[in-house]
Parts: C-alpha cells; sequence; structure tokens
C-alpha cells in the first residue's frame, strides 16, 4: 500500500515538473497561431513525464531502498566518535557554505544555483574532515567542563562480531566457554541457522532429534543466563545453496570471526581469508601437557586396531594407545608414554606397559 502512494506521487510529481516545462516553452515561443496548439504544448509535457515517473517509480523505490539499507549499515559500524565529528563538520561546513551563498547569490543567471553548489561541497567536506578530526573537535567540549574529573580515555576496540555454526551450538560446550569470559563480543546466530536446527529438532531420527533439541536448549541458556550479547540476524544469500558458504560469506560482510568444531568449514573458511574460532583447538590447547617417559594410571577400555593394541582414554577423551595392551582388557595398569601425536583430530597419546618395562630390565640384568 505504501508502494503504490510513493508510486502516485512520484507520479504526481513528475506530471507538475511536465507542466512546468510546458508553461516554460509556450512562454518561450514568440508567435502563438492557435490557443488549442498553446494547451496542447501546456498539457502534453506534464502528460507523458507523468507516465514516465509511473513506469519508472518501481526501479527508484527500489533503488532508494537499497541506498537507505547501505546508508544504515554503514552507519551502525561506524563508531559513535566517527558519527559525532561528522555531524559538527557537516554543520560548520553548511554554516560556511550559507556565508558564501549569499554573497554569490545576487549574481545574474547563475547565481541562484551557486548556494546549492557550494553548500553540497563544503558539507561533504566538512562531514569528511569533522570524522578524520573527531579528537580534536570533541575536546574542545572538554574545555567547558571546569571542575569535572577527567574520566579515562576508552580504546576505539571494538569486538568482533562471532558467527555460530550449526555444530557449535549442538556441541554446547560453547556456552561454558562464554560464561567463562574467553569469548566477548556479539554472537551471530542467522536465522538459516536456526531453520536447520529447528528441522533437526523435528526429525524422525531420535538421535537427530535430541540432538536438535539440545541445540536450541543451549542457544536459549546463552540468550538468558549469561551475560553476552546475542545477535539473530535476517541476513541470507538467496544465490548461495550450502549453510557452510552462506556463514562464511555472513562473516565476511560483517567482518567477524566464524565459531565452528567442523573441520571442512574451517578449511573453507581459512582459504577465504575468513579467522575462525575452533572449539576443538581450543580443547586440545588447554589439555595438560603429557611428555614422552611419564607415567600414568589408566583403565584398558577395548582392543586396539592393530594387532595386540589396547586403548584407553583420559578424563578429557584423550586416546591412549598402548602397547600390547590387548591381554589387560577391563584392567587398570600403569603405563609409560612413548611419545605423543598431535593431529587436526585431536591428540592421540602411545604408551606400554610398565610391568613389561621392568620385566625388559629385569631379563636385561640376569643377561649381564
Amino acid at each position: 500500500m505504501i508502494r503504490k502512494l510513493v508510486r502516485l506521487g512520484i507520479m504526481l510529481i513528475a506530471g507538475l515538473a511536465g507542466l512546468y516545462l510546458g508553461h516554460f516553452i509556450t512562454n518561450s515561443l514568440l508567435v502563438v497561431s492557435a490557443s488549442q496548439f498553446r494547451i496542447t504544448l501546456l498539457v502534453f509535457p506534464g502528460i507523458a513525464a507523468a507516465l514516465i515517473g509511473y513506469t519508472i517509480a518501481p526501479r527508484l523505490i527500489e533503488w532508494s531502498l537499497q541506498m537507505l539499507t547501505w546508508i544504515e549499515g554503514k552507519l551502525q559500524r561506524m563508531p559513535i566518535q566517527d558519527l559525532m565529528g561528522g555531524a559538527i563538520g557537516l554543520i560548520i561546513g553548511l554554516i560556511i557554505a550559507t556565508l558564501f551563498g549569499n554573497s554569490f547569490s545576487q549574481i545574474p543567471i547563475i547565481g541562484s544555483y551557486i548556494p546549492i553548489i557550494i553548500s553540497l561541497a563544503l558539507g561533504y567536506l566538512g562531514m569528511s574532515v569533522g570524522a578524520k578530526k573527531k579528537d580534536d573537535l570533541l575536546s574542545i567540549f572538554s574545555l567547558f567542563k571546569f571542575g569535572a574529573k577527567e574520566k579515562p580515555v576508552k580504546s576505539d576496540f571494538k569486538p568482533k562480531h562471532k558467527v555460530l555454526d550449526t555444530s557449535v551450538i549442538i556441541d554446547g560446550r560453547i556456552a561454558d566457554i562464554c560464561k567463562s569470559g574467553f569469548i566477548e563480543g556479539p554472537l551471530v546466530i542467522p536465522n538459516f541457522i536456526l531453520e536447520e536446527l529447528r528441522h533437526i529438532a523435528d526429525s524422525s531420527d531420535l538421535l537427530k532429534r535430541n540432538r536438535g533439541r539440545r541445540g536450541l536448549d543451549i542457544l536459549n541458556k546463552i540468550r538468558k543466563e549469561l551475560d553476552i550479547p546475542v545477535i539473530i540476524t535476517d541476513k541470507d544469500f538467496d544465490d548461495i545453496a550450502e549453510v557452510d558458504s552462506k556463514l562464511v560469506k555472513l562473516a565476511q560482510v560483517l567482518e567477524g570471526y566464524v565459531v565452528t568444531n567442523d573441520y571442512n568449514l574451517n578449511k573453507v573458511a581459512e582459504l577465504q581469508g575468513v579467522k575462525v574460532l575452533n572449539i576443538n583447538e581450543l580443547a586440545n590447547a588447554v589439555k595438560p601437557v603429557v611428555l614422552p617417559g611419564e607415567e600414568m594410571v589408566v583403565q584398558i577400555i577395548k582392543e586396539g586396531k592393530e594387532s595386540g593394541q589396547g586403548v584407553a582414554y583420559l578424563d578429557d577423551g584423550t586416546m591412549i594407545v598402548v602397547e600390547n595392551g590387548k591381554k589387560v582388557v577391563g584392567e587398570t595398569v600403569q603405563v609409560l608414554v612413548t611419545s605423543v601425536l598431535q593431529t587436526a583430530a585431536g591428540r592421540m597419546i602411545f604408551a606400554k606397559l610398565k610391568a613389561e618395562d621392568k620385566r625388559e630390565m629385569g631379563g636385561v640384568s640376569n643377561l649381564a
């Protein structure tokens, strides 16, 4: 409804401009023989301009909306100091333009147009210089604060947006990390990620349904219990089909980071120059360091892939492959670390039974 009214308004303005043009043409003619011809010259430009205005109105409205959206996005990302400095510079520029415009307005023919040109030029120049010299302009106001206690200067540092992936939401550790304070800045959750979570939560598969509901519960916990801003954005990219590609594109638009534990998404984002915060990498970084030669007590849970191997796990989930551990599956034994392997999937520890090491030492001493 509003678009139709705006379209009619554009048509009306264009028609009035056409009538003014027709009036100008008829007054410029030296000789007009017929009054009907004069009326035609007066009315025809108005009708033609109104039709043209009605035809181009949709494109003009769409272009105006896109321009307003672009300006709004720029202003939202601009620091408040830049906005204030630009506004002050714009006001000063327009004041100077008004003084200059009045001086040149008496010039014949072009005098009425000069103030407009000067206002546009000096307004833009003042806004540009004001944004760049914001610190100097704002410091002028501090001179009038007599007796006021000086406040520490705030840093211009602005935390980056953190765009959450579906996998990291379902994983759940992001809530504990935010609670600990290791992640700052707004968390961004796109609507297409929420739709994917809802789809998983409504799945007929019990495991998928539980995972989807867990992800939604984690989001509610972050929004209600934690003191960290959460932004639900409608920003979407219809020309991109894959969710991972949309996430990377959104992070590029927001100039933020992608938070995930998906190895493939990690690599795709890095190739496109987007920084990634990988939860698995963080978990590996905070695991206790284990060096070859250290002893530990573990429970052998199952057989390994290779012949004779046994597998145990630390409390943080690190897998320990024990040489000749197959024969003590289900028992708690002492092992001696032989090597540590760091992979993209995590850390893996190789060890051997300490009892066998003692037997080997005993055999060497008997031989001696």
